[in-house]
């Protein structure tokens, strides 16, 4: 049972790197999760079983425990305290659980004493691995199997989920590759070794060549001014939790500053900071950023006992913490993932001091031995195992039924996609994704539905049910974490939708899009799209308003003076319009489609002629009249639907 443990704890430090599936939507993540969890759970409880029969544990006491134990805490608090959707905490993203999932591996590493070069191996080993199959898909052979999925026969396809944190790790890892070369005796050992780390080291440069600035795979990453702005004022909502793990990108919605609009990453909402101690500290708070601060301080406690011996003798304990070092190192300049964590607590257990002490778990008196002790003992942790164990199959099941959803979908089984979204939902209600999904797939079918001209009473009473179930899953959405603009705007385009279908929509869609400005105030594109549905309503002075705070916002945005220029000339500002739409021309692309409509629209104000309506084009979309009523007499929406009422948020900033 011992050598079985230890076994588990080598083949989970193996698979955690490599593990990848098309079962879930995400291919990487979820995976080394699932592996992370079913190594942490296998070894927990042949642990528990062993001290119930043999009447002792062992464990291991080392100088990391206590920094590891507090950053641990500080994840758990702030995870049930301060993220709202605990789901995004504890699954997925599941920061929460996969802090607590390395650190209780590493305490199962120092419980059962595994030989720190055997994980070393293993761990070097996988990064290899992932070297290899790096290297297959960059020449293009992957490219050539049919059978294989789209995104392995990408040439960038790596199983870390990324070009930057695949150079993190295997640059990480070269130092150990190399001492085991250089203190390896047996000659194929030893010329086994020396061909992984040719081939590791061959793999790191063309990461490398591949992620560099100006090249197709070279990674988005916050500016660090941001993720600083970001993390500040996080700070300021809550200065010891932060805002939660799993809650970063609620965050950057709120807080990041204008000056963020004048990237060219402006449109996109960053889920991590740009380097691990910000996220920390955004998310975790200052508990969180003292557990790290203590780790670091624990490491270069004991740099100058060890620095001699790794510059003159690269043995495999000088290696180890060589790697450490430079890992620490990279977590202060780049944010990193799961196998990275996971690859930072294995280099921590390899430089561990650590000593065994062993708790006797049986009971003698009086000629008795009771097993009483061991049981109290081992039983709650079998029953939280287990317990565990359902609830997160369930939770895995959910995502693999939720992938299988969205690949019926795109094979355009409506049915197929409807019903398996709905099993999603069952097995676990509390991810916001699948229920914008089934959001989404009720309006496409009520929209559809309503297209009939001969729509009868049942017709009539089905289209009802589809859109008063596609707003109760929207409204669900925004239940799991009303501070997320991303839910209130999926709300919002969900009354959009049915703007042509049912009366009162309209007001819902503006209350609605009016909360998610609030909650992303700098947004451009969610105040377009509030402009958009005043436009339609012909609120015209509304919809200026809007276009305007989204100039201000982002003054190089086209599409943001298209929308003022048109909702002036709707309103007979001639001038005004012309005004707007000569912006918009210095902002698109000369002799373009987009430059071509643009000086239509000024040829025809200026000659004061009637408007003639122009369509969107690839980059310029019209805010859009109001549909004519679909289905006629309107439907009525039931009281249920309005928009759920909206937490107390910061005034949004124009």
């Amino acid at each position: 049972m011992n050598k079985l443990e230890k076994y588990i704890l080598y083949i989970t430090i193996f698979l955690v790197p490599v593990a990848f599936t098309s079962l879930f939507s995400n291919f990487f993540d979820i995976p080394k999760v699932l592996i992370l969890a079913i190594g942490v759970g296998l070894t927990l409880l042949l642990v528990a079983v062993r001290a119930l029969l043999g009447g002792k544990l062992t464990i291991g006491i080392s100088n990391f425990d206590f920094p590891l134990l507090l950053l641990l805490a500080a994840y758990l608090l702030s995870a049930f305290i301060r993220t709202p959707n605990k789901m995004d905490a504890f699954f997925f993203p599941g920061t929460a659980s996969v802090i607590a999932g390395v650190v209780i591996f590493y305490f199962l590493l120092n419980i059962k004493s595994a030989n720190k070069k055997s994980a070393g191996v293993a761990l070097f080993l996988s990064g290899t691995l992932v070297s290899v199959v790096y290297l297959l898909a960059v020449s293009g052979l992957f490219a050539k199997i049919p059978q294989l999925p789209a995104f392995i026969k990408n040439t960038s396809f790596s199983t870390l989920g990324g070009l930057l944190p695949q150079a993190l790790f295997i640059g990480i890892l070269l130092p150990i590759g190399i001492s085991l070369v250089l203190t390896t005796r047996e000659s194929t050992r030893k010329l086994f070794f020396a061909v992984a780390v040719a081939v590791s080291a061959l793999a790191l440069v063309l990461t490398i060549y591949n992620i560099l600035p100006g090249k197709p795979q070279s990674p988005a990453l916050p500016p660090f001014t941001t993720s600083w702005a970001v993390a500040v004022e996080a700070l300021k909502q809550s200065p010891l939790l932060g805002v939660g793990p799993g809650n970063y990108i609620t965050a950057f919605s709120q807080f990041r500053p204008i000056s963020y609009n004048a990237t060219p990453l402006w449109a996109v909402r960053f889920t991590t900071a740009s380097d691990f101690p910000l996220t920390v500290l955004a998310e975790v708070g200052l508990l969180g950023l003292a557990a790290l601060a203590f780790i670091y301080w624990k490491v270069f406690a004991g740099v100058k006992d060890s620095l001699s011996t790794v510059t003159l003798n690269l043995n495999f304990e000088a290696a180890s913490l060589l790697s450490l070092l430079i890992a620490l190192v990279l977590l202060i300049i780049f944010p990193v993932n799961t196998p990275l964590l996971f690859l930072v607590l294995v280099l921590i257990f390899l430089n561990a001091k650590t000593h065994e002490i062993s708790i006797p778990l049986f009971a003698s008196g009086e000629g008795v031995t009771s097993r009483l002790p061991a049981a109290v003992v081992t039983l709650p942790i079998i029953a939280a195992v287990v317990a565990l164990g359902f609830f997160g199959g369930r939770a895995f099941l959910a995502e693999a039924k939720y992938k299988k959803s969205l690949d019926f979908l795109v094979a355009n089984d409506g049915k197929s996609t409807y019903d398996t979204l709905r099993e999603a939902i069952s097995l676990n209600p509390y991810v916001d994704r699948y229920h914008s999904s089934y959001t989404v797939v009720n309006m496409a079918l009520a929209r559809a539905m309503a297209q009939n001209e001969n729509l009868t009473d049942a017709d009539r009473t089905t289209v009802s049910q589809l859109i008063q179930q596609a707003i109760r899953e929207g409204k669900a959405v925004v239940a799991l974490n009303p501070g997320r603009a991303g839910g209130w705007e999926s709300l919002a385009r969900t009354y959009q939708s049915i703007m042509p279908l049912a009366q009162g929509a309209d007001a819902f869609a503006i209350e609605s899009f009016s909360q998610a400005v609030v909650l992303d105030p700098i947004n451009p594109n969610l105040r377009i799209a509030l402009g958009g549905v005043y436009y339609a309503l012909g609120r015209y002075d509304e919809a200026i308003r809007a276009f305007e705070l989204a100039v201000v916002s982002k003054p190089d945005l086209a599409n943001a003076h298209y929308n003022l220029a048109a909702a002036h000339r709707e309103k007979g500002n001639i001038d005004e319009a012309i005004a707007q739409f000569n912006a918009t021309l210095s902002l698109v692309i000369k002799d373009s489609e987009d430059y071509n409509l643009v000086k239509t629209e000024i040829e025809n104000l200026e000659k004061k002629r009637p408007v003639k309506e122009a369509g969107g084009t690839l980059n310029l979309t019209p805010p859009a009249p109001a549909e004519e009523p679909v289905i006629k007499p309107p439907l009525t929406l039931p009281e249920e639907a309005t928009p759920p009422a909206p937490e107390a948020s910061p005034s949004p900033t124009p």
